[in-house]
């Protein structure tokens, strides 16, 4: 089973998988194709990348106009935004946080038209998703992780950047 609640940005949903725990751990299962359709999940993932950031790295605001993205975090812990992107939209700018982890196991869906960025929150993170598209670094949207449109709070004022994403390095 799974549990899918809508969130605050429209399209977007916040997928709690269940899981099986005893003494040895855990087992959870992040995506199953017929389960996640059957709660109107339909959408199909061709490409799935992993990062993995040190404490402080922050990564984005990035995405594009035709990727659906499944975000999870395998190990540690992340502070995760999704933002909308769509200057057509009324609610342009509008954000909204979540806490990723490895314990919770909480998966976030980011539809098109939406940026998403993390902020590592430990010493290690092992950020995982999917995605309907395969990656195309020219077709992507990015903005400053503190663009003043979005007026985003995050929960560290200088974090580690790539040039991208806004920092020298």
């Amino acid at each position: 089973m799974i549990k899918i609640s809508k969130t605050e940005l429209d399209g977007v949903l916040l997928i709690e998988p269940d899981a099986f725990v005893d003494h040895r751990g855990h087992y959870v299962e992040i995506f199953n194709k017929g389960l996640y359709k059957e709660h109107g999940i339909d959408v199909e993932f061709i490409q799935d990348d992993i990062s993995v950031s040190k404490r402080k790295v922050l990564r984005g605001i990035h995405g594009d106009d035709k990727t659906y993205k499944l975000v999870s975090c395998l190990y540690g812990e992340f502070y995760f935004v999704v933002v909308n992107c769509d200057s057509a939209s009324e609610s342009f700018g509008k954000w909204q946080s979540f806490v990723l982890s490895g314990s919770n196991r909480q998966q976030v869906l980011v539809p098109p038209k939406y940026g998403n960025a993390h902020l590592a929150l430990t010493e290690k993170v092992i950020f995982h998703y999917k995605q309907t598209t395969y990656y195309n670094r020219e077709s992507q949207f990015t903005y400053a992780w503190n663009d003043k449109r979005f007026n985003i709070t995050w929960p560290l004022e200088n974090p580690i950047l790539s040039k991208r994403d806004g920092g020298d390095v």
